[in-house]
């Protein structure tokens, strides 16, 4: 699998400590605006949070081009630095908006007061606003069966609430309310919930969600520049071209994790009643689902060796590196269905777009020197077939345009210094 020594990360002990627990934390996703939405396949914000520390000091961009829930921005910018995100999913950057949107305080009042009104709002025996144009591209789908019809009138007359709301941001934040709630009442549940637990559960998440956007907003607004973020909902391929970003820096931190190749992985709908697929969440968030899920996977998982797949990796993680620098660092956690193929292929992708892959000491003695984790809290659908490929991922670090050393290396070897950018801080960020 490996041509030769690898070269080795100069991080500080406790740097690379850092990292590699964050990679392996199995904790609950939590703090900050994490929780406003479930997204598919999410980091943990702990590892993020170390990668973030290890490879950046504030003031520097961040980008993930597959931002997906937004969790890499989210750090980012509690953390003082600049964030870029990047997605196709209209889904994807209506949450990460959302999340990463600093409220003001007087936002935060006046959502406060809704919060607290809002399970009121719900009563089955009111009328609730019928969203006819979405009905008749059947974004209520499966939601029309006896079983589920109240729920549905309720998420009507909570979104109907939302748009009350004086401003498109505060609106935004409500119907984002609406989709948390949503999607705890529908998607993958065995039993539903009934109306007093929904409104109960959305009164809850309402209030919660804002004590969340004060947090956030005091995390963000903590540092001397306050952190700029973009959210662009495009392919990442093609971005050196972007108008938006012709202006800004290169980032020092490529931070994300992209589709997984040979996995299934729902990024756009829910599956109500077993596995029937709802595009419900679109129309909460006020957007448009008009992809299948190969789409959003960069390709057919049953294509004859992920050919559409790693063409599109190619092309999306090319325009990443092109509008990188030689200090920039890519930090990216993959599945495989088959891991035995697919990884050398990853990893050949990445070289003939000029990245290295870079080791972390520690893990030298440990499999193949990569960091290793199991994926935690999976979904009862996959809990249900065991232990699998896709149910360990791995940490992969690269950087731009640094040589592989040759075959007959003999050790592993660490970037060299000419190539290393100086460090003008201690402790967790040795390298930058």
């Amino acid at each position: 699998m490996d041509k030769g020594a690898p070269f080795l990360l100069d991080l500080s002990a406790f740097a690379e400590a850092a990292l590699i627990e964050g990679a392996r934390n199995a904790q609950p996703v939590m703090g900050l605006t994490h929780n406003f939405y479930r997204y598919p396949a999410r980091f943990s914000p702990a590892f993020v949070r170390a990668a973030i520390n290890a490879f950046t000091e504030p003031g520097d961009y961040v980008l993930d081009p597959y931002v997906g829930g937004g969790t890499s921005l989210i750090e980012a910018m509690a953390l003082g630095r600049h964030a870029v995100g990047v997605d196709i999913s209209e889904l994807a950057e209506f949450v990460t908006k959302v999340k990463t949107s600093i409220l003001s305080e007087n936002e935060l009042s006046q959502l406060e007061l809704w919060a607290e009104t809002l399970p009121n709002r719900i009563h089955i025996q009111r009328p609730a606003p019928r969203f006819a144009s979405y009905a008749a591209r059947g974004y209520y789908k499966h939601l029309d069966h006896h079983s589920r019809w109240r729920l549905r009138k309720a998420i009507e007359q909570a979104l109907g609430s939302a748009l009350t709301l004086d401003s498109a941001r505060m609106e935004a934040f409500g119907r984002c309310v609406v989709l948390r709630t949503a999607q705890w009442a529908l998607d993958g549940r065995k039993k539903l919930p009934s109306i007093s637990e929904f409104r109960a559960m959305l009164g809850d998440n309402a209030c919660n969600m804002v004590v969340a956007a004060r947090v956030f907003r005091n995390a963000a607004k903590s540092h001397d520049e306050r952190p700029a973020v973009h959210v662009l909902n495009r392919s990442a391929a093609g971005i050196e071209d972007d108008h938006r970003l012709a202006t800004l820096p290169a980032p020092r931190l490529v931070v994300t994790s992209p589709p997984y190749p040979g996995i299934h992985v729902l990024y756009h709908r829910w599956q109500v009643d077993g596995r029937k697929e709802a595009p419900l969440p679109f129309m909460i968030a006020n957007k448009l689902d008009g992809a299948g899920g190969s789409y959003y996977t960069m390709g057919d998982r049953k294509y004859p060796e992920l050919a559409t797949y790693f063409a599109n990796i190619e092309a999306t993680m090319s325009s990443v590196a092109a509008i990188a620098d030689s200090q920039t660092v890519f930090v990216q956690m993959v599945a495989f269905s088959e891991p035995g193929w697919q990884l050398p292929r990853y990893l050949e992708t990445m070289e003939q777009i000029g990245l290295t892959e870079m080791r972390l000491p520690a893990l030298r003695g440990e499999q193949d020197g990569r960091l290793w984790r199991s994926v935690p809290n999976r979904r009862w659908y996959s809990d249900q077939r065991g232990e699998t490929p896709g149910s360990q991922e791995v940490v992969l670090i690269h950087r731009k345009g640094a040589k592989q050393p040759s075959r007959s290396s003999r050790s592993d070897r660490v970037l060299p210094r000419q190539d290393r950018p100086s460090s003008e801080s201690s402790g967790s960020r040795s390298v930058r």
